[in-house]
């Protein structure tokens, strides 16, 4: 079926207030934001991207975060990861959202990890010397990754529906700000644009 069949146009204020009606679950939904594009070739590698967003108002939900370091206590270190095997680096990829690493075990970690957490878009990102830790993993639990890769259509959460309404739309217009510079010929690329509550059918927005 056509998803188009399935959602009709409205301004993200109305879509969140719309979805806000929506039967309540067992459990806190979140907003997925769905953005289809068009006339982009991902055969080309000068297509693809990988871009993380800070959302000004976060996810509304915790996000792990990962750092791999030898000085900071708690953190992966390097003997953690020269001695870490496939199930241990399967259950990493799987809790961790965010990976930040130093950079002298940048080159094991790509060389160990890379094939794990490159296809998922985690590789890490630089943690720099004399840099509070702190305030790089609260950027990380506020951000998404807005990823293109081999299909035409991305999707990510914006918030929860726990979160104020202003808020999830606010969330909404950077992502798709950052979405259109990003795209090689900007918001020309974009076919569709959709939010949904986990549980619920897609909502077009006319943005």
């Amino acid at each position: 079926m056509d998803i188009q069949s399935k959602v009709i146009d409205m301004k993200i204020d109305e879509a969140l207030q719309h979805l806000s009606g929506s039967p309540k679950r067992g459990f806190v939904q979140s907003y997925d934001l769905v953005v289809t594009l068009k006339n982009i070739d991902l055969k080309k590698p000068e297509n693809k991207f990988s871009k993380d967003v800070v959302l000004p108002n976060g996810r509304g939900k915790d996000v792990n975060v990962c750092i791999i370091s030898d000085r900071i206590e708690g953190a992966l270190t390097k003997t953690d990861v020269e001695t870490i095997d496939k199930k241990r680096i399967r259950e990493l990829t799987k809790k961790y959202e965010f990976f930040l690493c130093e950079a002298p075990l940048m080159p094991l970690v790509g060389k160990i990890l890379g094939k794990y957490l490159g296809p998922k878009g985690k590789m890490p990102k630089l943690l720099p010397p004399n840099t509070d830790p702190a305030s790089l993993v609260a950027e990380a639990k506020k951000s998404v990754r807005v990823r293109v890769r081999d299909s035409p259509v991305i999707q990510i959460i914006v918030g929860t529906e726990s979160m104020p309404q202003n808020q999830v739309k606010e969330n909404v217009e950077k992502v798709l700000e950052e979405i259109k510079k990003t795209l090689p010929k900007g918001v020309s690329q974009i076919r569709m644009d959709m939010i949904k509550l986990t549980m619920n059918k897609p909502v077009k927005l006319d943005v």
